[in-house]
């Protein structure tokens, strides 16, 4: 396919609230996308519009608050977003949320959630828009998945399942968008420095006290600058790149598995393990107060 015409074209971006997804909308931006913007997030999302009309005002840049857990309100934005915009050239699927929790701690209401999110939310947001995508060849599909969409250690059973399923998805779009002139590209980051640790929710069977320590192991983890992650994404759209693997905690567990299967998870396991003593060593070793 030939290269990715940013200008001109409209682009729908979900989680562009704060993140890679702002990112991803400033760059978006700056290459003369028209945007359409999703989030929860109404004031970060309200700030961020207002942003990019001051800086490139012959831009059309609409903001949607929506709860993509909540089906019925995604499919109200959806539509809004329809209406308002006579194509849509790019969709980027990037909102997520996180679920700390082995399975077993996990109820059924929090594990949906996060599978509401992550993959029920993707499936509506690209089910909907696809005919729109379908009738401009040359368009583009982007999804977000996870370096946990390869991977899945314990503690993130939800979150794994969800990406683990994202990732499918966007595999059987490419072969059958292929025909119609539409480039999909699956990414999938490693550590991003987001505030997914932050607005992570832990299984409520969980301790406080191992709660806290496994939103900290998780946000260690988190280094990569999501202005980095964006531009890297957006030159995958234009060169029409399938599969996009974002830093080296995405590619080194990508290599290890697919050279010696299941070793990628004892890596991680061994790496968080590694981290909780370093951690309780400084604690050790700090001076007490006097």
């Amino acid at each position: 396919m030939r290269p990715y015409p940013f200008p001109g074209g409209t682009a729908v971006v979900t989680g562009a609230a704060g993140g890679i997804g702002a990112a991803l909308a400033r760059g978006l931006a700056a290459r003369g996308s028209h945007l359409a913007l999703l989030d929860r997030d109404a004031d970060g999302l309200a700030r961020l519009a207002e942003d990019l009309r001051r800086r490139r005002p012959e831009l059309w840049v609409r903001a949607y608050v929506v709860d993509l857990a909540d089906a019925g309100a995604t499919a109200e934005a959806l539509a809004a977003v329809l209406a308002d915009h006579g194509r849509v050239t790019l969709v980027v699927s990037n909102a997520g949320v996180a679920m700390g929790g082995r399975f077993a701690d996990l109820s059924l209401e929090e594990f949906w959630w996060v599978v509401e999110v992550n993959l029920r939310a993707t499936v509506q947001v690209v089910g909907t828009l696809l005919p729109r995508l379908r009738a401009e060849h040359g368009s583009h599909l982007v999804t977000v998945s996870s370096v946990f969409g390869l991977v899945a250690p314990p503690g993130q059973s939800a979150y794994a399942t969800s990406k683990f399923a994202v990732r499918g998805l966007t595999e059987a779009l490419r072969v059958e968008l292929r025909p119609d002139g539409v480039g999909v590209t699956c990414v999938m980051p490693g550590g991003v420095r987001t505030r997914i640790a932050q607005d992570a929710r832990t299984a409520a069977s969980v301790p406080a006290d191992e709660a806290a320590a496994g939103r900290a192991a998780f946000e260690r983890m988190l280094r990569m600058d999501p202005a980095d992650v964006a531009e890297r994404v957006l030159r995958a759209v234009e060169r029409r790149r399938p599969r996009l693997l974002v830093g080296a905690t995405a590619v080194l567990p990508a290599l290890l598995e697919r050279a010696v299967p299941g070793s990628a998870v004892a890596v991680l396991v061994a790496a968080e393990r590694s981290g909780r003593l370093v951690g309780r060593l400084r604690r050790r070793r700090a001076p007490s107060a006097s």
